[in-house]
């Protein structure tokens, strides 16, 4: 019989933050987009030590090693918090980490009394998103790329 690996979800440190942001970098530029491009989105790949402090950040590891992430922030709008990241690290898409990172994403949001999620999606993440069950509502601006035009979703808690 094989050994299946098994997913542990833990809280993020602060001296991860480098190592996160490069993972964000590698998991985005896994769907194929020109150096020009992540040149332009790494700002917002960037895992901030702030964030990490205040409790937003959480890694997914298999077997002892970081397989993906998950980041909150906090939006003006009441009752609504942003899944401002979810990256998995290229050779794990389809393990089942960014279901579990999605999972403990809504639980926290959930324990602090957000009622919804809002997800602004790249594009080849979306089928992920509606399958954890997110109603898409429009196409909203990028907050990286001017111009650019991303699926947002929202996640009833």
């Amino acid at each position: 019989m094989a050994h299946e690996s098994q997913i542990t979800v833990r809280a993020a440190h602060v001296r991860e933050a480098h190592a996160l942001s490069e993972l964000c970098v590698r998991s985005k530029a896994h769907w194929g987009y020109d150096d020009a491009f992540m040149a332009q989105a790494r700002p917002s790949l960037t895992v901030s030590t702030h964030q990490i402090e205040g409790g937003d950040v959480w890694i997914a590891e298999i077997d002892g090693k970081v397989a993906g992430m998950v980041a909150l922030a906090k939006l003006d709008e009441p009752g609504l918090v942003d899944l401002d990241k979810l990256f998995v690290e290229p050779s794990r898409i389809g393990s089942g980490t960014g279901r579990a990172l999605m999972e403990i994403a809504v639980a926290q949001a959930k324990a602090r009394g957000y009622t919804r999620m809002a997800i602004l999606a790249d594009p080849n993440a979306a089928k992920f998103y509606e399958r954890m069950g997110a109603v898409y509502i429009a196409d909203k601006a990028s907050d990286a790329i001017p111009g650019r035009l991303l699926p947002y979703f929202e996640l009833r808690l």
